[in-house]
């Protein structure tokens, strides 16, 4: 049976409505690094680098509706992202469902797109 070979995942797109305040959490407050964006796109946006992986951000009107869909980083200390989150005013929500050796928790950026935050519970 022939099937597709999948190499990797490369890129994620989140839908915001106002890109400038989403560069600031994605940019400012994640501290993801923000790469060109071809030109020849004419819709609003941002790209970001995240390991081998992009994470596009693409303006729309509208923001999507809340759900469970989101995606995952990993941070070297997850207990300080949380600390920073808060600090800026974003809701954090640990995940009681447990993963040997990992500390995780959920908050959304200002379109309400979720997140998962990961990191090492130091075991």
């Amino acid at each position: 049976m022939d099937r597709i070979i999948v190499e990797r995942i490369d890129h994620v797109t989140v839908n915001v409505t106002d890109v400038e305040r989403a560069k600031k959490f994605y940019s400012n407050l994640l501290g993801l690094h923000e790469i060109p964006r071809p030109e020849s796109f004419t819709f609003p946006g941002a790209w970001y680098r995240v390991g081998t992986t992009d994470l596009h951000l693409v303006g729309h009107r509208q923001a999507d509706s809340p759900a469970s869909r989101h995606f995952a980083i990993w941070t070297t200390d997850v207990q300080d992202a949380a600390r920073i989150l808060e600090a800026a005013s974003y809701e954090v929500t640990w995940d009681r469902t447990k993963i040997p050796g990992v500390d995780r928790f959920f908050t959304s950026d200002p379109d309400g797109n979720r997140i998962e935050i990961q990191g090492a519970d130091g075991t």
